[in-house]
């Protein structure tokens, strides 16, 4: 019979194995290895080297976005206006190509663009005090608005052949070079939340904003730069996504927020704040990326796509509640 003395050994005194064992990217790297092996039963297609390298483009573009946004998460706030400043990026980049402007210039704009929308969210929330989540369903509304308003029911089309490698184009055999930006932005984004003290100071803010405040970080400056992160990632994800699909639409990237915020949650951030890393994000987005393939080539309708992360959405977040409440 067990000693009703005994006390669990806290996690700081288990050895790193032991935690490790325990981790919530532990979890999704069994879940990861689960479903690869799944759809390599289902599908015979599965393995093959470039069906996996096109797989990739199912959850690179959103998984840019998802570090910044993974960082935003936990900080406490939320930008729900990703997917409308890739569309809105995506015309000021069909508007530029128009006038004649050549590939730099296009990539410029995409991205000056994102940041100038995350700026305005910056402003909204950071500087006036606004929620986050208000804010961001209004500038949804309003980028998306614009870039109906700019095409109607157009489309921008005939770029540049040189701009079609930034979406299309391989750096080395079936490494795409979408694949290789989605490891360099890991890599930067995991050092900069988990080995900086720009960093810790988000983790502060998520964790209680006011005694971060009273400890001398500023608060309103880390939020503002966070939602420029958020803008300047979905300006790069406009340009890579524009140039595979070789055009311009005002509905481009439509439903993307809900995908965005569930490979965030997923990945292990909390969705309140105050904890998540960066890795259970890269996770996250290959499990994602993975099902995502694997529903293609098992022929499944994009419905029960749509049905499946939404209750992988609810799931993430309600499942750890329930268990703490235990």
């Amino acid at each position: 019979m067990q000693d009703p003395m005994a006390r669990a050994i806290p996690d700081r005194l288990q050895s790193p194995f032991a935690r490790a064992l325990r981790s919530w990217e532990t979890i999704l790297l069994v879940v990861l290895l689960a479903v690869c092996l799944t759809n390599s039963f289902l599908s015979p297609y599965f393995l093959n080297a470039w069906n996996l390298s096109d797989a990739t483009f199912n959850f690179t573009e959103k998984a840019l976005i998802a570090f910044a946004m993974a960082m935003l998460i936990i900080a406490g706030d939320i930008d729900l206006s990703v997917a409308s400043i890739i569309a809105l990026a995506s015309t000021a980049m069909g508007l530029v190509m128009t006038m004649g402007a050549g590939v730099p210039v296009i990539v410029l704009t995409g991205i000056v663009t994102g940041l100038i929308c995350g700026a305005i969210n910056g402003v909204l929330v950071a500087g006036l005090g606004l929620p986050s989540i208000v804010v961001t369903i209004g500038t949804m509304s309003l980028f998306r608005g614009v870039a109906f308003v700019v095409l109607g029911d157009k489309a921008f089309t005939g770029y540049p052949k040189e701009f079609a490698y930034f979406g299309q184009g391989y750096v080395w055999w079936v490494i795409s070079f979408e694949l290789v930006l989605f490891a360099v932005a890991a890599v930067i984004y995991w050092a900069l939340l988990h080995r900086t003290g720009f960093g810790r100071a988000v983790y502060a803010i998520g964790n209680n904003a006011t005694a971060a405040r009273f400890s001398g970080i500023r608060v309103d400056r880390v939020r503002f730069v966070l939602f420029l992160l958020t803008g300047m990632m979905s300006g790069i994800a406009a340009v890579c996504l524009t140039s595979r699909l070789g055009s311009t639409r005002p509905s481009i990237a439509t439903g993307w927020e809900l995908e965005i915020v569930t490979m965030v949650v997923l990945g292990g951030v909390n969705i309140l704040g105050g904890s998540g890393r960066i890795t259970g994000v890269v996770l996250a987005a290959l499990i994602m990326g993975m099902v995502t393939f694997g529903f293609g080539l098992l022929n499944v309708p994009g419905i029960v796509m749509s049905i499946f992360l939404g209750l992988l959405l609810i799931g993430t977040i309600a499942i750890p509640l329930l268990l703490r409440r235990r």
